[in-house]
């Protein structure tokens, strides 16, 4: 009681100190008050901010590319009377891949024995081209028709200093991939 006693005398006594305390708390109240709208403002920008994001996303998520003809209808399984013309189907449709990305058939073997009771074609295509052509081929064998299944692959680098210069870049590619065949119709 001793200390609330004297703060109040010494008010009493000095009404310009009191003045300027009670302002002083005032202004600290407004500040304070001032500085919790601001941020209030501020979430509340970031919070439409980032709902328009979502909304941009929303309405990404919802355009499919379109179909192209006969897409809809894709055959994961390879095309051709027999066996034998399924897999020549095969290798055609795999060297064209490879060629349209930029890359160069090396060499190429259809083996039918392994699988041939199951209708199962393995391909087995060695080839060069560039690291953005690889992915590019890669993606389109995997998520193109007829559906194919890569079994092994195997990249080799090229080995500075015997590469010539028109070649030096050029990854060395063997691919083993598989795809069925569904059978007689």
């Amino acid at each position: 009681m001793k200390v609330a006693s004297t703060i109040t005398s010494f008010l009493g006594r000095s009404p310009l100190v009191a003045a300027v305390l009670y302002l002083a708390a005032v202004g600290l109240f407004v500040v304070t008050a001032a500085l919790g709208i601001l941020n209030i403002t501020d979430h509340i920008r970031g919070l439409q901010q980032t709902s328009e994001e979502l909304e941009q996303l929303r309405s990404r998520e919802g355009r499919t590319p379109p179909v192209q003809a006969g897409e809809a209808e894709a055959d994961p399984f390879l095309e051709g009377p027999t066996l034998t013309v399924a897999s020549a189907a095969l290798q055609q449709w795999v060297n064209a891949a490879i060629v349209g990305v930029g890359g160069a058939v090396q060499s190429s073997q259809v083996d039918i024995t392994t699988g041939g009771k199951d209708g199962i074609v393995s391909l087995l295509i060695n080839f060069e081209l560039d690291q953005p052509a690889l992915q590019k081929l890669l993606f389109n064998l995997e998520t193109g028709s007829p559906l194919l299944f890569i079994d092994q692959i195997d990249v080799q680098t090229p080995q500075s200093g015997l590469a010539s210069d028109d070649r030096a870049g050029l990854l060395r590619v063997s691919l083993d991939l598989s795809g069925r065949w569904r059978g007689a119709k």
